[in-house]
């Protein structure tokens, strides 16, 4: 997820993957999280051959949304990405057309009329209404940003926190590197530069060349990563109050935050230690 910028003096560097696995290079080696298996999208109302809606969760890009239309259509792979010129979504100018983080999450019905452009505009025009509403808005605007930045950090806060009461600290501590003019380097936005499933990020990958490679560049990558829910929109528009700059989950339902880059190798010593103590799956 997040790699943290050591003090200069530190030879080693630590990163933190995708939620809260983390990754760890020092003297050249390297010790990885097990990655965590998260569903797809896919049709509400599993075992009838013409199902009557699609649920679309938080957090899903917009090529698995692609994907999911398809399959609840019964359509011919990459129908729906080939529709978008036809669809005419409404989108913020600043997303050029690009729908990532307005294809918002939530259960649509499906019937015999539905298609892929009349879907894809459902989902945008409900991003709109909910994006654009006052208290999103307004909470952008207090946080001097404009809302499709707010969506931007929303959705790598949706892809970063391992659980729904983080967002509001790994939201903060976006804020807090961004403020300092530290890079984000967030493994998430370099997994979706290179179009794959959420994992650890080695060393070699942090070098690729992307507009979404947050260690290698600096603030915000051009766009949203995934589509974010309204509890992610809530935390970035909402902060938690803190100082924090780093955090890595020790184990589940332990995530730790903290200002201090020492305190930060002993959590992650922890969660290291942890992980190797545990028995191998069967």
């Amino acid at each position: 997820m997040q790699t943290n910028t050591p003090p200069r003096s530190t030879r080693s560097t630590v990163r933190l993957t995708r939620r809260g696995r983390i990754v760890l290079i020092a003297t050249g080696a390297v010790v990885a999280g097990t990655a965590v298996a998260v569903p797809l999208l896919s049709p509400a109302d599993e075992g009838d051959s013409r199902p009557r809606t699609l649920a679309v969760p938080a957090g899903r890009r917009a090529s698995q949304v692609y994907a999911a239309v398809d399959k609840a259509l019964a359509l011919p792979a990459g129908t729906t990405g080939k529709s978008l010129a036809k669809a005419r979504l409404r989108l913020p100018d600043e997303a050029g057309g690009n729908p990532e983080g307005y294809l918002f999450p939530g259960t649509y019905p499906l019937d015999g009329k539905t298609t892929p452009e009349r879907l894809l505009s459902a989902m945008a025009d409900t991003a709109g209404k909910k994006f654009n509403g006052a208290p999103i808005a307004a909470g952008a605007q207090r946080n001097a940003m404009n809302v499709y930045q707010a969506v931007i950090i929303a959705s790598i806060v949706q892809a970063e926190a391992a659980t729904e009461a983080d967002m509001g600290k790994v939201a903060r501590v976006i804020f807090n590197r961004l403020e300092r003019g530290m890079p984000l380097q967030m493994d998430s936005t370099v997994n979706y530069a290179l179009g794959r499933a959420p994992r650890g990020t080695p060393r070699g990958d942090t070098r690729v060349e992307s507009p979404y490679n947050t260690y290698q560049r600096m603030g915000l990558p051009p766009t949203p990563i995934a589509n974010p829910g309204e509890e992610a929109l809530r935390a970035v528009i909402n902060p938690t109050p803190g100082d924090w700059l780093y955090f890595v989950t020790v184990r589940p339902g332990d995530t730790r935050f903290t200002a201090d880059h020492a305190e930060h190798r002993r959590n992650l010593a922890e969660s290291d230690h942890g992980r190797r103590s545990s028995p191998a799956p069967r």
